[in-house]
């Protein structure tokens, strides 16, 4: 078990179990890296997965849930939050 003081709390940290599917090309990579590092593939995939949260997050990611990513269509249509009218009225022109 793992303690970390914290300003206003001690907190205990348990480890969690879980699964992943690794394509097998990526578990040979972690294995190998982990040997050469002296360490376990284990405390390796945790540094990894830690070091990639710790990244500000990618623009270029999926969006969350059924939101429909933004495109580009070329020119910008000049009007911010458009009504069903204002569209009708750009088509219009």
């Amino acid at each position: 078990m793992k303690t970390q003081r914290h300003q206003f709390a001690t907190v205990h940290t348990h480890p969690m179990r879980t699964t992943f599917d690794l394509p097998e090309s990526v578990l040979h990579q972690l294995k190998a890296r982990a040997a050469l590092e002296g360490s376990t593939l284990n405390r390796l995939a945790v540094e990894l997965i830690e070091r990639g949260l710790a990244q500000p997050a990618s623009p270029h990611r999926k969006p969350a849930g059924d939101q429909l990513p933004p495109i580009s269509l070329g020119r910008r249509m000049g009007v911010k939050n458009p009504s069903n009218a204002a569209l009708f009225e750009l088509i219009d022109e």
